[in-house]
């Protein structure tokens, strides 16, 4: 079922992603055809938890969606970066919220192999705390809120929260946890 690339064409390069148009041929028919992948770092997100049992979320405009939306902290992972540091980095830098705890793996996922070939890794942090100023990136503007787990819960059944890597957080959590 693989298919081997032929000719891989770099289209162009936006900051966070490479654009390439790729040939490629079916190993088991006669099918072959032009696609296009984008090329992007891995992605992170983080579920950080206060040591009262308080998620932290984060709200921000999405220009992709035209809309502020309700998420957790997350970002690229820069090259040579481990993902979990990225993870944590994107956390301070987004909410100014720090634990001495080191986070851990939830799960991974591909958030669209159609296309794209990444991966997002979601982490967990516990007993965080703000300890920091927020240092955001020169278009960012983010709103920090605190909630209680269920109410994240909540959110996600009213369609408050509806990201699909954040989701995909949340069933990493549960999975792991089988409650909240």
């Amino acid at each position: 079922m693989e298919w081997i690339t032929e000719i891989d064409e770099l289209v162009a390069n936006y900051k966070i992603f490479d654009l390439h148009k790729v040939h490629r041929k079916s190993t088991i028919s006669s099918k072959e055809g032009d696609f296009f992948v984008l090329d992007s770092a891995s992605w992170v997100n983080i579920i950080p938890i206060t040591k009262d049992g308080r998620i932290i979320l984060i709200e921000q405009f999405r220009h992709g969606k035209a809309e502020v939306t309700l998420e957790i902290p997350g970002g690229l992972v820069e090259p040579g970066e481990d993902p979990r540091l990225a993870a944590e980095r994107e956390c301070i830098e987004e909410t100014g919220y720090f634990s001495n705890n080191e986070s851990v793996l939830l799960g991974e996922n591909s958030p669209n192999p159609a296309f794209l070939n990444n991966t997002c890794y979601s982490f967990l942090w516990l007993d965080v705390e703000q300890k920091f100023e927020q240092s955001l990136d020169g278009n960012e503007e983010i709103r920090i809120i605190s909630v209680e787990i269920d109410k994240v819960f909540d959110y996600i059944k009213l369609g408050r929260i509806d990201h699909s890597l954040v989701l995909n957080a949340f069933f990493f959590y549960l999975l792991k946890f089988g409650r909240y």
